[in-house]
């Protein structure tokens, strides 16, 4: 089974007794034997959970020393044959000191003990009057030791466990909260995955500030982090436990458990350490840890390296547990957030495009406007970028062209909406310019051929420029990241402009912020006829289109964008995991099948986020992808000279920027990828 670069990992909240060692170790047993019939490769339990945090003065008691390590010895045997891995809490004797310790184990085998570093010791904690810190175990002074009826076993904070492709290291509760905490140097040594075992305890607001320290810490170390904290059964004598337990990757939260449950607990969760990998390797400032560059790679030589297995054969296809969001360039969540998201992302094309006017000191700005998506936005964009500065909007001059494929619907829309916000608008017929061109070319009108369509976007291109020219203007781009991505653009026609202010903005997202738009706006009444939300919803819900064939019989787009290149919610969805993760196709197409169609349906009706209904299948899903590739290689030149535009969000495929591809690459590598599923 391909695990396509997951590894399955879970936190267990034992119900605990303090103290009652055989009473733990069985909770321990069974959330282990549950864990490994999910298919979980890594497992972690609360610190101390096998005597219980809260014993107190009795950890100066041989007995229950002494039980701990027994407990430890059967749960090792327990595991034999097994591939599950699994990280427990339990104090360690030596050389006459008590240390709070993670133990590792795996197939059998105690793999290596990590000792707490940080002790805390103020306030509700005490745990320096029971424990020795781990500090004594860095730099030279790693030993190995006899544990758990096992010789030679590794003893040290600084340890990296290697599972399948994936590393991931061990620190325990205080050493999260510290300014430098021990999973920053692990993870700069090469683990991609932390595993926390805490017993933190329960007051006012702390499980907000906890989980931002949670997803912080694995934001800033481009980690998975794996928290497990106590619950129900210790010590309520001056402390609560609530279990708080989670699962993070990249700043994400993937699950949490219910805090104060009376029941043990086992959260599960599906990290991609391909993802990681793919995104440490990007980021550069991630391989040079110190002010002179000190590489990364050089920390890994302080660490002990254990192999802690070849993890389990977790089926992927059949459950994966982490959601796949089909529109990820679409805000979610809930209303307020929504707004704040796209308030953000208007505000930088606005600032973007205020910036660039203020620079060229010019009168006028020169817009398209065709009654399709993109150019609405980019003239929203515009009106918007005046208002901020003040100027009249009477200085954007609005130009809708018609010409052999111009509907009446888009055309009243562009026409209505220059009325409607106010801005200088004109109309050029481009049918008799380009009959001329056709005739001065010697194309056949009736012949509705690549040069047919694109002498049309070049003449609407060449009369926008040339009004720029004589009216000290700016030409607005009105292209979107799509269209780039694609290449679903003409070469030095809608190409082509002054400044692009949806230059990084996906399909998907022009529509969204339109709609957005017209309703916190431009949402109020106009002088006369219709007003601007009615037309920019009346624009939200039309077909996209170049409109450069003849339209039908009874007037409606013939020439359907999405008819021809595919579903731009698909497009948005390959380009984001193509480009932000590096992923193979096989691995965006196993993505897209969980996205739209569940657990691999053989067929779904999807609806998005607009309301509209696709039906998908494997093989659908797997056609467009084809053409997602072929277009996107084969149309590098188009992005290679690209005008200026405002970066939003963490795709962009400026050539100045973020994607520098040579224009005669070549695809063969993941056209071969993709015919290897059939």
């Amino acid at each position: 089974m391909k695990n396509y670069g997951f590894l399955r990992v879970a936190a267990a909240t034992p119900k605990v007794k303090v103290a009652d060692v055989a009473w733990n170790l069985s909770e321990i047993l069974a959330l282990t034997d549950r864990a490994e019939a999910d298919g979980v490769s890594l497992l972690a339990f609360p610190e101390l959970s096998v005597t219980g945090y809260t014993c107190a003065d009795l950890f100066g008691q041989n007995l229950l020393i002494e039980a701990a390590e027994k407990a430890v010895a059967d749960l090792a045997a327990h595991l034999a044959g097994k591939a599950l891995t699994v990280v427990v809490g339990a104090p360690v004797r030596q050389a006459g000191r008590l240390y709070n310790c993670a133990v590792v184990l795996q197939g059998g085998r105690v793999c290596g003990i990590v000792p707490k570093v940080f002790l805390p010791t103020y306030n509700e904690f005490y745990e320096s009057r029971w424990f020795s810190g781990g500090a004594d175990f860095l730099g030279d002074a790693a030993i190995r030791i006899r544990y758990a009826e096992q010789e030679d076993v590794p003893m040290t904070p600084n340890q990296l466990f290697h599972l399948d492709e994936a590393t991931f290291a061990v620190e325990i509760c205080e050493d999260l909260w510290t300014p430098v905490p021990p999973s920053s140097w692990h993870a700069v040594a090469g683990a991609q995955v932390t595993v926390n075992l805490s017993a933190s305890n329960e007051v006012i607001m702390k499980h907000l500030y906890r989980k931002d320290l949670i997803g912080n810490q694995s934001a800033r170390t481009l980690s998975g982090y794996v928290y497990c904290s106590c619950g129900f059964g210790e010590s309520t004598q001056d402390l609560v436990f609530a279990g708080s337990s989670m699962i993070y990757e990249n700043g994400a939260l993937l699950a949490e458990n219910e805090r104060f449950s009376l029941e043990a607990g086992l959260i599960e969760a599906d990290l991609d350490i391909e993802k990681l990998n793919i995104l440490r390797q990007k980021e550069n400032t991630y391989r040079a840890t110190t002010p002179d560059g000190t590489p990364s790679t050089q920390y890994a030589r302080h660490y002990v390296h254990t192999q802690a297995g070849p993890g389990a054969a977790t089926d992927f296809a059949a459950r994966l547990l982490r959601s796949v969001e089909p529109h990820p360039f679409v805000p979610g969540g809930n209303p307020a957030e929504i707004d704040r998201r796209a308030r953000e992302i208007t505000s930088m094309q606005v600032l973007g495009l205020v910036s660039r006017l203020s620079h060229v000191n010019c009168n006028t700005a020169v817009i398209g406007i065709s009654g399709g998506l993109d150019s609405t936005l980019a003239l929203l964009i515009t009106c918007l970028a005046f208002d901020k500065l003040g100027w009249s909007r009477e200085r954007i001059i609005g130009v809708t062209m018609p010409g052999f494929g111009t509907t009446g619907r888009t055309y009243h829309n562009s026409v209505d909406l220059m009325h409607a916000l106010g801005i200088t608008a004109r109309e050029i017929s481009i049918v008799p310019a380009v009959s001329q061109h056709f005739t001065d070319i010697g194309q056949d009108p009736s012949v509705h051929d690549v040069s047919y369509e694109n002498g049309q976007a070049r003449e609407r291109t060449q009369i926008l420029m040339d009004i720029a020219n004589k009216e000290n203007g700016l030409v607005i781009g009105t292209g979107d990241l799509s269209e780039l991505a694609l290449g679903w653009c003409t070469y030095n026609g809608d190409h082509m402009s002054m400044y692009g202010v949806n230059t990084s903005i996906p399909k998907t997202l022009v529509k969204y912020l339109v709609k957005w738009a017209a309703e916190h706006h431009f949402d109020r009444p106009g002088a006369a006829g219709r007003n601007a939300k009615e037309i920019l919803l009346d624009v939200v819900d039309t077909p996209i289109s170049p409109e450069l064939t003849p339209a039908d019989e009874n007037g409606n787009i013939r020439q359907k964008t999405e008819d021809l290149v595919g579903p731009y919610e698909l497009h948005d969805f390959f380009l984001y995991h193509c480009f932000r993760f590096g992923y193979a196709p096989s691995k965006i197409y196993f993505l897209a099948c969980k996205a739209f169609l569940g657990q691999k349906a053989d067929a779904s009706v999807f609806v998005g986020p607009e309301g509209k209904a696709n039906v998908y299948t494997e093989e659908i899903l797997l056609k467009w992808l084809r053409k997602f590739y072929w277009r996107f290689f084969s149309q590098q030149f188009k992005r290679s000279c690209l005008p200026d535009g405002p970066k939003v969000g963490s795709v962009t495929l400026s050539p100045r920027g973020d994607w520098r591809m040579p224009s005669d690459a070549k695809a063969a590598l993941w056209i071969a990828d993709l015919e290897s599923l059939g």
